[in-house]
Parts: C-alpha cells; structure tokens; sequence
C-alpha cells in the first residue's frame, strides 16, 4: 500500500485557497500512484477557527470537497475540516476519508483541547463514536485527530475494531515553555507506542507553518508494527512524503508475539461498568 502523508501549511480562514492548494498536492500523490493521502488537522481551514468571523464549517457534501474527492481518482484521501452538524447547533473538528470520490467515514475529533490558546471545547463538540472502516485498498484503518492520541483507550477500541493503521491528522506546534513540554520528543514516543504495543502501522501527518504564536513544526512520519520510524518527513517545511507499506507486517508481527488477541473485552466491559457506577465519568 502507498501512502502520501501531505505536510502543508494553511491560510487561516481562506478555504478556497486552501482547496486550491489540496488540489495541487493530490495530483501530484495520484502521479506518484498513492493509495491513500493523508492531510493535516483542519488544513481546509486553518486551526484557530475562533480567530475568524466567518462560519467556515462545511457539510461533507459539500462541492469543494466531494471535488477534492474525485482528484483522488481511485485513491483514499483524508481531508480535515470544521464539519457542520445537524441543525446549526453543532460543529465537530472532523476528519473525513473519502475513496474513490464517494464519502466512506468521518472521525468527529473525541478530545477536545481546552488550555492556553488550544479552545477547541469552546468551537466544537466532541464526537461520539470511535470505529474502524474498510478501504477499498485492502486495509482497515481508524482515525485519531490530534489530541484523540493522547487517549491511550481510544487506540486500544481501534484495534479490537481491526484496525491495521492508525490514521492521525495533527496540527502539533511547540510550545512557549518547552522546558516543561517538547512537543516533537511526546509525539514520538506517543506514536512509536502505539505501533510497538498495538502492532499496527501508525500514519502522523503534522502541519507546518505559524499561525498567530503557534508554529507548526511538521515531522510527519510512520511507524511500523514493530514500532520503529520507518519513514520521516523534514521539520518546519511544506513536504510530501510518500511511503510503501505492507500490510502483512501487522499479521506477522501479531501473530509472532500475540500482544493484541486476548483483550479480556468482558473484564474491561466490567471494571468500567464499575467505574461508571462510582461516578468515575465527567
């Protein structure tokens, strides 16, 4: 399976441009015969989407992006926008995969940021589902947004789905005090865990740019089932980088040290049933 993980900047509120931009990136991933394109965290429409009067939350029927869709040709593609729910009421942080034109999954972002100048709680709901999904690649996948791979749960319910990559569009940038918090050395560790105990490829597609004090330093990367980085992408830089997987790794490694075959579901099912009862939920 190919796969191009497309680390781009965005224009804060500008949706055209960045579709134009989109656009330009999913030829060039189609010519290089990608099964799947991957784009950053609400690339469509820049990240502090409080910092804009306009409404800037699409359908995911809407024009721009069932075109964007159907550049993909026979490719899956990942785009990441603001996604207008039903009535009005709500707005979901949502990652949408699309394949062959056609609308297969969304991943309403779970975890919402609410610190410093990260106030997505204050701009978005959460959503209320995490599932695997087919591609017609041969692959099942799952996607993880951002601040969704700092729940450890939520990987662990992708994979008893039968997830065999995780796909996570991020918008990661470094912090005002990384003395106490480097984001490049978290998100490694994060995504090399993932792939080393769940035994599964890992896609982390970052963005790159600055947006108001937020810079955005890329370093977008896959894991394998072993959890090694196997591919990376260069820091503070616009870069596509295209990647060979093979899918079988995951069966292999799974099957050589079966960490993942015997999730106890019905003893996690009840000791959160007891947590529930506890009050132990906000």
């Amino acid at each position: 399976m190919r796969i191009t993980l497309a680390q781009v900047d965005s224009t804060l509120g500008d949706i055209d441009a960045n579709v134009e931009h989109a656009a330009g990136i999913i030829a060039r991933a189609v010519q290089h015969g990608s099964d799947l394109i991957v784009f950053p965290e609400l690339h469509l429409s820049g990240y502090s989407v409080g910092e804009v009067e306009a409404d800037l939350a699409l359908h995911t029927g809407d024009k721009r992006l069932q075109w964007l869709a159907k550049q993909a040709e026979d490719a899956g593609v990942v785009l990441a926008f603001p996604e207008a729910g039903p009535g009005g009421m709500h707005t979901y942080n949502s990652a949408a995969y699309y394949q062959a034109g056609q609308l297969l999954h969304v991943h309403r972002k779970l975890y919402l940021p609410n610190y410093l100048s990260f106030e997505e709680r204050k701009h978005f709901t959460p959503g209320q589902s995490m599932r695997a999904f087919d591609t017609s690649a041969g692959s099942r996948a799952a996607i993880m947004v951002c601040n969704d791979a700092w729940q450890p749960q939520l990987a662990f319910l992708a994979t008893q789905d039968g997830a065999q990559i995780l796909v996570m569009p991020v918008t990661s940038a470094q912090s005002a005090f990384p003395e106490r918090y480097d984001s490049q050395g978290y998100w490694r560790g994060i995504t090399r865990f993932y792939g080393r105990m769940f035994q599964l490829f890992v896609v982390f597609v970052n963005r790159v740019g600055i947006e108001g004090g937020l810079r955005f330093w890329g370093g977008s990367h896959v894991i394998d089932p072993w959890g090694n980085v196997v591919h990376e992408a260069p820091e503070n830089e616009e870069h596509l980088l295209t990647v060979d997987i093979d899918l079988s790794d995951v069966r292999r490694r799974r099957r050589d040290i079966p960490l993942v075959k015997e999730a106890r579901l019905g003893l996690v099912h009840r000791e959160i049933r007891r947590l529930l009862d506890e009050g132990g939920d906000l």
